[in-house]
């Protein structure tokens, strides 16, 4: 009995500690930039031990950030771009799960079958295409260009194809039944029962969406089309740069997610507890 309640507790301990070091692996960064961004310039960025508590704290970082760097700008370009992301998703996305989860139709399987295929590839092999039928088109060096890769995520697709199919048959059958037609059973039956998992949809979108920075920079060469993530790497010089400053400037880009996740957490969780199936 003994050894059994010592093994339980070795256990939990290393259970403890694991979660200690995905604790710190996750939050760290984290705290070690929020740590730097309040630091002054009596403070050595690279004392060796490093220490979290500024000796010489001070605001004068984020006051900077919005000097040098039009952020409200940045931010309405970035909000324009996000809102065009979530829409696309939500809409398309909600639409390719529907056709994928419930309708029968000859192959389903291999188009489901390519958009999981494009999770494997990496942005960066894509790129190139994208930005030669963005400028076919005449959308270079706009905000519509940074958007449109990114309207309809193939993981956002399996995430709704995955909510269609654990919604009961019968419902839409009862409705077939009572004559209802296809659009009918998709909009009045099964999208309220995964309203959650849109929201899942709509949170991965605006993350995806206001953290870009590659394709942005790619896309959009005029600096007043610049979204946020991008237009806060103009805080980096070209012979100097100060760490505090882009400490403060990236903290300044994370607010938003924080209040939009703050605003949201609550039917992200219950999205994906539910998923996709309301009780």
């Amino acid at each position: 009995m003994q050894g059994h309640h010592s093994k339980v507790t070795v256990g939990k301990v290393v259970q403890y500690v694991i979660l200690l070091l995905v604790f710190l692996m996750l939050v760290g960064p984290f705290v070690w930039e929020l740590s730097l961004s309040f630091k002054g310039k009596g403070d050595n960025v690279y004392a060796v031990p490093p220490y979290l508590i500024p000796k010489t704290p001070t605001i004068e970082n984020y006051v900077n950030v919005f000097r040098q760097v039009p952020v409200f700008h940045y931010m309405l370009n970035t909000l324009v771009v996000c809102i065009i992301s979530i829409a696309g998703n939500i809409i398309f996305s909600t639409m390719a799960g529907y056709a994928l989860g419930r309708l029968k139709w000859r192959g389903r399987g291999f188009v489901f079958a390519l958009f999981m295929g494009t999770m494997i590839i990496p942005i960066e092999g894509v790129m190139i295409s994208q930005f030669l039928i963005i400028r076919a088109i005449n959308l270079q060096n706009t905000l519509l260009a940074v958007a449109l890769p990114g309207l309809c995520g193939a993981i956002n697709i399996l995430l709704m194809t995955n909510a269609f199919k654990s919604i009961p048959m019968e419902l839409e059958e009862a409705a077939m039944v009572d004559g209802a037609s296809l659009w009918q059973r998709f909009f009045h039956i099964c999208v309220p029962q995964v309203k959650g998992t849109m929201t899942v949809v709509g949170i991965f979108s605006f993350v995806g969406a206001w953290n870009d920075f590659l394709w942005p920079l790619i896309a959009i060469s005029d600096e007043s089309k610049y979204t946020l993530t991008l237009g806060m790497n103009r805080l980096k010089g070209m012979f100097i740069q100060d760490p505090r400053l882009i400490a403060a400037g990236a903290l300044v880009s994370l607010i938003p997610i924080i209040v939009f996740f703050l605003c949201f957490q609550r039917y992200f969780f219950r999205g994906l507890e539910q998923g996709g199936l309301k009780g």
